[in-house]
């Protein structure tokens, strides 16, 4: 058996962004204002935020995950998450969940991110 050059198969998947909505670089940017106090970087640039989900009446779903389950900050962040897009003109109402699947890893960041911890 060959070995599958994509990492994610058979791994769970994450659900789609609303990418096109008119809203969605804008979440992305209230999202960029938080960090993690333990890593100085951005959630979206650590890639913690898995799904921005907007409706068509401008509700937002937010699916993101931790670092690791026993981060300190669990049972806030979200809520960190939520103050930042909540705020912005045209969103109705934000939904944040956590997930742990699939399991946070490194892979996930962005190069900024990468750079910035010098993983690059």
């Amino acid at each position: 058996m060959t070995q599958n050059p994509d990492p994610m198969e058979g791994a769970p998947l994450i659900a789609p962004s609303t990418t096109d909505h008119p809203l969605y670089d804008q979440i992305v940017e209230a999202c960029r204002s938080v960090f993690d106090p333990e890593i100085p970087v951005n959630i979206y640039d650590l890639g913690l935020i898995y799904t921005i989900d907007v409706d068509p009446e401008n509700a937002v779903k937010v699916i993101m995950t931790l670092t690791a389950p026993g981060c300190p900050v669990a049972g806030e962040m979200p809520g960190w998450v939520a103050e930042a897009v909540e705020p912005l003109p045209g969103v109705k109402q934000v939904d944040v969940e956590l997930t742990w699947e699939p399991p946070w890893g490194m892979d996930m960041m962005s190069d900024e991110a990468r750079l910035e911890l010098g993983f690059l």
